[in-house]
């Protein structure tokens, strides 16, 4: 299936002599040794070195799609996240540990208690479909702002609730991702409470990203210095499974 992505673009524009002679300034060691092809090295790149602080495109409540599609999984089997699914949550708490210095446990009223950033986006989906909603939730910095990432922090890992035979569903991003003002956790979709078939009772929207990338069902975010002892090392489900790329901004 070919899909057209910010790494085949700048490919096309023939941006890699422009890349190959700044990288070095822009990305430290640890994000250049991370396992990515060439391609999707030079998006990755190329995006940071010119658009780290991009804004997705924002929508109005009239371009909003009547129809939302429910995506990957859509009823975690976890007897943990169904017992909280019974209880609306309210026993839930989002886990922020790793390289922190307080870790902290935050509930799911907490959460809705702290100040929110609501924003209409387009979710492109890389199986080709598309569709615009309004999304409500806590920026991801203002969470990280209360526990303190330590020096030696580089990645947020997202565990999840979900599984695919019985492998639990994983995601990761960059601290630039993390601290873009629309990357936000989201329990609020089109003015109502998150459903279970889009993630209740938290995911994650960073919009300048591919769906795969908006992981539903957060259990744990924990902050990491490497991708290595993730999964497989790639960074993320799907990269491990099936070769997407872990860079995959549009």
């Amino acid at each position: 299936m070919a899909l057209l992505t910010r790494r085949s673009v700048l490919t096309g524009l023939g941006f890699s002599t422009i890349i190959g002679t700044t990288a070095g300034l822009v990305l430290s060691p640890s994000f250049r040794d991370l396992a990515l092809g060439s391609g999707e090295k030079l998006a990755y790149q190329t995006h940071r070195l010119i658009g780290r602080n991009a804004l997705a495109p924002e929508f109005t409540e009239a371009d909003m799609s009547p129809d939302f599609r429910t995506n990957g999984n859509t009823m975690p089997k976890s007897s943990d996240y169904q017992r909280h699914m019974e209880t609306d949550f309210a026993n839930w708490q989002l886990q922020v540990d790793g390289l922190v210095s307080t870790p902290k446990a935050f509930s799911l009223a907490a959460l809705k208690a702290m100040p929110a950033r609501t924003q209409i986006t387009r979710h492109d989906c890389v199986e080709g479909w598309s569709a615009i909603g309004k999304w409500t939730g806590v920026p991801l910095s203002a969470l990280l702002s209360q526990v303190t990432l330590l020096p030696s922090a580089r990645y947020l890992v997202l565990h999840c609730a979900d599984d695919f035979s019985g492998d639990a569903y994983y995601e990761s991003i960059d601290l630039v991702d993390a601290f873009h003002p629309q990357t936000i956790l989201a329990h609020t979709m089109n003015d109502q409470p998150l459903s279970v078939g889009h993630g209740a009772p938290l995911r994650l929207r960073v919009e300048r990203q591919l769906g795969y990338k908006q992981a539903k069902y957060i259990m744990r975010i924990e902050a990491t210095a490497t991708l290595a002892a993730t999964g497989l090392g790639k960074g993320g489900f799907w990269e491990d499974q099936i070769g997407y790329d872990w860079y995959a901004g549009i």
